[in-house]
């Protein structure tokens, strides 16, 4: 403990205490201010795993604060802000801040799964928006993780006129594309070439794997003007853009593919196989706005967020979701978010900087314990 807490205290965003006073997470505190352990108790909670009474009991024995479990929640629900911004401060040090232009709003929408502790632990399934580049949860959703009305969907958001929406493939659904059309919003999404009806401008089905496999040589992009069909027959109308990837990342995909089929006991499709050698989206965003190269800039975008939101999604299942008050169940989030960006920094110095696995700084807890 006295060792690795200072280690991980290097890779906090800088100036992290003072956000915790600009934020007013220390505001109204009678005792147990201090900033490094008011957020370390907090670390207890969301990246231990452990629930509010474990939380505070062990917090209790460590020195670190003498709190019940209801002053502790009251405490995660006033760090909401602070754990937002440490989470932007470290996206900007990673190099992936999203930076996007101030005339419109970006919305980027995904899900995770979350398991209670125990055997008898519930399953919830946490829809949420992150709003770019501001990183702010503006909405989220907590349903079954099984059952009808729990899956990944559009449906699921509250989605206003004039919002850009972006998305994974889980989300590619014609009925979905239709809804968020009825709303007169936008969408930018992965395609799943199983789930998505696609016809040509005059009607007539439009075969998308002819269409990319025009493109052969890496970094070609193309754009297809289309229709999105529905079941009721309802159309909406938009663009596929692709672009052709390169032959190592072709082979990378080709051998996850392989080694997922291999697990399930599945055989993969020969199209498969040939979808796989390209990005290809859906996108109703206005064409005299966004080129195809910029509507594929702005997905690369959504993806290097999505590797931290990959990491985040396997941390999310530790601990007790405080599903009982709004601030306190976004401050979960952000904080679960916030672990997930100290992973990965942790795993880039871990594996690039030898022998020790951490950056020493001048005047950081890291030179500090050097000395000792």
């Amino acid at each position: 403990m006295a060792e690795d807490w200072p280690i991980l205290m290097s890779f906090f965003p800088d100036h992290w205490e003072e956000l915790a006073a600009t934020t007013n997470a220390l505001k109204g505190l009678h005792k147990n201010k201090e900033a490094e352990n008011y957020l370390r108790t907090l670390m207890l909670h969301i990246a231990g795993g452990y629930s509010l009474r474990e939380t505070v009991a062990r917090a209790k024995l460590s020195g670190l604060a003498d709190l019940s479990d209801v002053a502790f929640l009251f405490r995660l629900a006033k760090a909401k802000e602070w754990l937002r911004q440490m989470c932007v401060e470290l996206f900007a040090q990673s190099g992936v801040a999203a930076a996007g232009e101030d005339v419109f709003q970006v919305r980027l929408f995904d899900a995770t799964t979350v398991k209670e502790p125990g055997p008898t632990g519930s399953h919830w399934r946490i829809h949420y928006s992150l709003r770019l580049p501001s990183l702010a949860c503006d909405y989220f959703r907590i349903t079954a993780a099984k059952g009808e009305g729990s899956g990944e969907s559009f449906f699921q958001f509250a989605i206003k006129k004039g919002d850009y929406l972006i998305a994974d493939r889980g989300y590619c659904t014609s009925a979905g594309i239709g809804h968020v059309a009825a709303k007169k919003a936008y969408v930018l999404v992965r395609v799943n070439s199983s789930t998505l009806t696609l016809l040509n401008p005059s009607g007539e089905p439009f075969s998308l794997l002819d269409q990319v496999s025009t493109l052969e040589r890496a970094g070609r992009i193309g754009s297809w003007p289309v229709l999105s069909q529905g079941r009721d027959g309802a159309s909406v109308a938009g663009r596929i853009c692709a672009v052709r990837k390169t032959e190592q990342a072709i082979q990378l995909a080709h051998e996850k593919l392989a080694l997922d089929a291999r697990r399930k006991g599945k055989v993969v499709k020969p199209t498969t196989y040939e979808f796989a050698k390209y990005v290809i989206v859906f996108t109703t965003f206005p064409t005299e706005q966004f080129s195809a190269f910029a509507v594929l800039e702005w997905y690369r975008r959504r993806w290097q967020i999505e590797l931290v939101f990959k990491r985040f999604k396997s941390i999310a299942p530790l601990g007790h979701l405080p599903k009982e008050r709004d601030d306190s169940a976004l401050a979960w989030l952000y904080g679960k978010l916030f672990v997930a960006l100290l992973t990965e920094r942790l795993m880039a110095y871990a594996s690039a900087i030898s022998p020790w696995g951490y950056d020493l700084q001048k005047g950081s807890a890291t030179e500090r314990l050097a000395r000792v």
